[in-house]
């Protein structure tokens, strides 16, 4: 029987509105069991510092490199996440920390995500597994999305019918992934388009709104699909996976002088069309998508995808499934962090285009 190991794991996404934290326990194979779970909400000023953060990664060509605020910012980021972990009040025996991504260039061959695991041990009592993506990227991988292997472990927990007809796990964070789990095969993955970061920008910058709250703007408003068009046509969606985006590869500019609820409307089903895209380029079409992240509580994006996606697919947020929405992505840096501590892969060719299976993560021991 294989170890079965407690693991925290910690996730500050794209949508960059704090800290995710999941305590779970598993075998970094197919079986795993939630256990716990918190949120540490930023405050608005660190969310301005992070956004600085990511203006002044712009000039990075070395990931060691920390310009700016970058240093400052790593220090704060750190101690966010140490704050977390205590208020979780858990102790597991390892953490796996993804840090915050400021800078992902894949074609260059590097990612930065600020966060001092070593800072994070010694203070936490616990081993710490960070820095998961270089290794994929060393080996040719786009060094996301890493979170297919955990989706592969869930959907075993699905029924058999479900399982044999192929099924999508949707994360719709700032950035929207795929993974298309199909019997008897490695997971397919790759960053659909925009999730939540283009919707959240908009109501931003036209209403001084952090995020459109269940969709309601949206739902007041009609999406422009000449809109869309242009969005669709840029050459990311014409490559093939697997493929990855950073936060700042799409712009508000196509939308600029739009009313506040069609600009909505049009950035909400342009996520639902990334997606469906995404399905659509694959030999076989899932029947099935799970849909987790931010994006699963915006009722006009959920409602768009089904209308795209048609009767044929089932579109359903993963809490109907018993996943977790909310923490499906921390659960993923946990078990990520036990597949590393084990030697097993993190990445695949089919999901990071990596040249073979790798596993990844740099381990700081407790001290």
């Amino acid at each position: 029987m294989q170890q079965i190991i407690r693991a925290i794991g910690l996730m500050s996404g794209t949508s960059m509105d704090g800290i995710d934290v999941a305590l779970i326990e598993t075998d970094g194979l197919a079986y795993v069991k939630p256990l716990n779970s918190a949120v540490l909400p930023y405050n608005e000023d660190f969310k301005k510092q992070i956004e600085q953060a990511l203006i002044d990664a712009q000039s990075v060509t070395n990931r060691q490199e920390r310009p700016g605020c970058l240093n400052e910012v790593e220090q704060a980021i750190t101690a966010w996440h140490i704050y977390a972990v205590a208020q979780l009040g858990e102790i597991a025996d390892v953490i796996g920390f993804h840090g915050q991504t400021v800078l992902h260039r894949p074609d260059e061959g590097y990612t930065i995500q600020l966060g001092d695991g070593a800072a994070l041990a010694r203070e936490s009592g616990m081993d710490v597994v960070f820095d998961m993506r270089a290794n994929d990227m060393v080996h040719g991988g786009q060094g996301a999305p890493l979170v297919p292997i955990y989706h592969q472990a869930l959907a075993a927990q699905l029924d058999e019918q479900t399982r044999k007809n192929g099924v999508g796990f949707i994360n719709i964070g700032g950035i929207s992934n795929a993974t298309f789990v199909f019997e008897g095969q490695d997971p397919i993955a790759l960053d659909c388009g925009p999730g939540n970061a283009l919707l959240d920008q908009w109501v931003q910058s036209e209403a001084n709104i952090a995020y459109d709250d269940g969709g309601l703007i949206a739902d007041k408003g009609v999406a422009h699909d000449d809109v869309i068009e242009r969005y669709m046509g840029l050459p990311f969606f014409d490559r093939e996976g697997p493929k990855s985006l950073d936060r700042g590869d799409f712009t508000l500019e196509h939308v600029q002088g739009m009313a506040l609820a069609d600009g909505a409307a049009t950035l909400a089903k342009l996520t639902a069309a990334a997606i469906a895209k995404s399905a659509s380029d694959l030999d076989q079409m899932p029947k099935t998508l799970i849909i987790s992240g931010g994006g699963a509580r915006n009722a006009s994006i959920m409602r768009y995808l089904s209308e795209i996606m048609g009767d044929a697919v089932n579109v359903a947020a993963s809490d109907t499934y018993g996943f977790s929405s909310d923490m499906m992505e921390a659960e993923a840096w946990a078990y990520l962090a036990v597949r590393s501590l084990k030697g097993l892969p993190l990445t695949f060719p089919s999901t990071t285009g990596c040249e073979k299976p790798v596993t990844g993560g740099v381990l700081a021991k407790a001290i």
